[in-house]
């Protein structure tokens, strides 16, 4: 992935981690109760809250929705913040690389840390990072957030508990959605710039038709064959998709352009995040959002570039 690290990162963390001491078991000065918590991406920080709830702080180190996570660059700022918390959460498989290096420069022992790729079994060679689109990704995640606050403040052990349970629960309104559109439009034909909602598409049983080369090299910022982007562009032209689904954070010229022969062919055309959207959201309003886009561009062909 594309995730640039700052030259002078490694030397600030170390002068932290020698300043700092026993700082992951630091408290917001606020609230001196509460367990500071961050997660990698704005999504997994919302998982956090809802489990934490009252007795937790927690922050996402990406959570601009304008900004390209590719290029994320890491700040001394972002060493302070890990430097302090007590519960990390991010996403691995390379996509928030910079968060490992980050962490080994500034080892704590009391600091719990749960990297969802192995949260969920999954090997280095796994595709497709964008794990959060993955039905039951979150759920695990709720589950271990859960476990290790209860390790941090055992006194709070049943609610932490009774939170994550009921945040499993509130999931079942977007499974719903996606099975319901897997039922009413099985195997509809889709096109993609990014694999960025690909789990979910697989979820609702539709067929991406967009040659995995392109979705990878698009996503790794390389440039895509000729003869991928030619496949691409018959997609549109000849009729052959539905919904042509973009990664809304991410665009250029090469995008555009495929935005735009979607629009005059009549192809609506979805707007996907990779963390999320403006506030007003939550994890799960965000996914269903995203299901219902993509519902209304095939009953409607109705556009939903922006959530």
């Amino acid at each position: 992935m594309r995730i640039r690290l700052l030259a002078a990162l490694i030397p600030a963390v170390a002068v932290l981690a020698a300043s700092a001491c026993s700082s992951a078991g630091a408290s917001d000065p606020s609230d001196p109760g509460a367990i500071v918590a961050v997660g990698a991406e704005s999504q997994y920080a919302d998982v956090i809250s809802q489990v934490g709830g009252k007795y937790v702080k927690a922050t996402a180190i990406m959570s601009n929705p304008n900004t390209d996570p590719h290029t994320f660059e890491a700040s001394e700022q972002v060493a302070q913040e890990l430097s302090s918390a007590q519960l990390v959460v991010q996403n691995g498989l390379g996509y928030d690389s910079f968060m490992n290096t980050i962490l080994n420069a500034d080892p704590a022992s009391a600091r719990a840390v749960i990297n969802v790729q192995q949260l969920l079994g999954l090997p280095d060679s796994t595709p497709n990072p964008h794990l959060w689109y993955k039905p039951g990704t979150m759920a695990a995640v709720a589950t271990a957030v859960a476990g290790d606050l209860a390790k941090i403040q055992p006194a709070h052990a049943a609610y932490f508990k009774a939170n994550a349970a009921t945040f499993i629960k509130s999931l079942q309104g977007w499974l719903d959605l996606i099975l319901a559109f897997k039922v009413d439009y099985p195997d509809t034909p889709v096109a993609t710039t990014e694999p960025v909602a690909d789990y979910l598409l697989q979820a609702a049983g539709t067929d991406n038709m967009t040659p995995w080369a392109l979705q990878a090299d698009i996503m790794n910022g390389t440039d895509p064959s000729a003869q991928d982007v030619a496949v691409q562009r018959s997609l549109f032209t000849e009729h052959k998709v539905k919904v042509f689904l973009y990664n809304e954070q991410v665009t250029d010229s090469l995008t555009e352009s495929f935005i735009q022969l979607a629009q005059q062919n009549g192809i609506p055309v979805v707007g996907v995040y990779e963390t999320m959207p403006t506030p007003g959201y939550d994890y799960q309003s965000w996914m269903m959002a995203e299901v219902r886009a993509l519902a209304k561009a095939v009953t409607s062909k109705t556009s939903t570039e922006h959530l």
